[in-house]
């Protein structure tokens, strides 16, 4: 079968996805049909998918990877092994943004760092594990040597855990990068929805700078508000990659501001190129590269797209909370391969 009958079978089909609820469903498009394609600067987005296609396992991937590393036309390359796959489950898109934050803190505790930064425990592998409240509140973690590091502000550090990454600034000004170690095993609830729920916010107010302000303003109500969320994240000292370089996604490689996307891998295979077409005040229409997952990001239609590190990328990635569309590509065998026999 040629490759343009290929195409046109396949842009014809809108399939169940294996293994999902029966409104999840794969409908393959035309590059044509995807807004500004030809307007993207697909070379930055093959350097950033070279960065972590090395680490893909499977035959059809590894063999693009090295083909992907020979090649001097990033866009005639993406449409040629690749194939645009609209995924959806029935849930609306949503784009929101993360960052990777700068946190004061020591490598010792002191009256102004009192707030510990954890590394995993070995009986938090067995999960579910104590939800948030329970190790905040126990002392289970107290005294094992289990902190990396303590810093001054433990609405920051709630949110470090959220991001899943950062730096911590130490007084002598050299800095210390973390990186996600693992979780409890706890499902993650939405403090902004439950302000929501309480009439506090509307959904359009809420922010990751609003939240963070009304803790502040309420402390007692903030702790409990915090502990809404049961999930805990754990982290790991990261000294092998350069200052310079991104944070440690979860391919193990650093990520790319604005080309790097985390998704939910039960949709969205890490490592994919990823289309993403985001709507709202500042419209976005790039070519971005999955390699980074976030407790919050679950859902076919669902990106958390990344904007760098330090307070700027912060308020930037915090006011981001657009509709769109995410259009996936996969190699087009492995497209083919979803196809019923009785189709083809």
């Amino acid at each position: 079968m040629t490759l343009t009958r290929l195409a046109v079978l396949l842009a014809a089909l809108t399939l169940p996805v294996a293994g999902k609820a029966a409104d999840t469903s794969l409908k393959v498009l035309d590059y044509s049909e995807l807004s500004g394609w030809g307007s993207d600067d697909h070379d930055a987005a093959l350097r950033v998918f070279l960065n972590t296609c090395r680490d893909f396992k499977t035959p059809d991937w590894q063999s693009i990877c090295a083909v992907a590393a020979q090649q001097t036309n990033a866009r005639t390359f993406f449409e040629l092994f690749f194939t645009p796959v609209l995924i959806e489950d029935g849930e609306p898109a949503l784009f929101t943004g993360y960052f990777e934050p700068e946190l004061k803190g020591a490598r010792s505790p002191s009256a102004r760092y009192r707030y510990p930064v954890y590394r995993m425990p070995p009986e938090a592998r067995a999960q579910p594990w104590l939800s948030r409240r329970d190790i905040e509140t126990s002392g289970v973690l107290d005294n094992r040597g289990l902190e990396i590091a303590w810093v001054d502000d433990p609405v920051e550090l709630f949110f470090l855990q959220i991001q899943g990454s950062g730096r911590i600034r130490l007084p002598d000004g050299s800095v210390i990068r973390i990186g996600y170690g693992g979780k409890n095993g706890q499902e993650y609830r939405s403090v902004g929805q439950e302000l929501v729920r309480r009439g506090v916010y509307s959904i359009h107010q809420v922010s990751a700078q609003v939240i963070k302000n009304w803790v502040r303003r309420n402390p007692v109500e903030g702790a409990e508000l915090l502990r809404h969320n049961p999930s805990f994240v754990f982290f790991r000292e990261i000294t092998s990659i350069d200052p310079n370089d991104g944070p440690i996604g979860a391919m193990g490689r650093s990520v790319t501001d604005g080309r790097t996307i985390a998704v939910d891998p039960a949709y969205t295979p890490l490592g994919a190129p990823v289309w993403v077409e985001k709507a709202g005040k500042e419209a976005m229409n790039r070519l971005m590269i999955a390699q980074d997952t976030g407790s919050a990001i679950k859902g076919a239609q669902r990106a958390d797209i990344f904007f760098g590190t330090g307070d700027k990328a912060g308020r930037a990635a915090g006011r981001l909370r657009d509709p769109g569309r995410m259009v996936v590509l996969l190699p087009i065998q492995r497209a083919y391969a979803m196809l019923p026999e009785d189709s083809l």
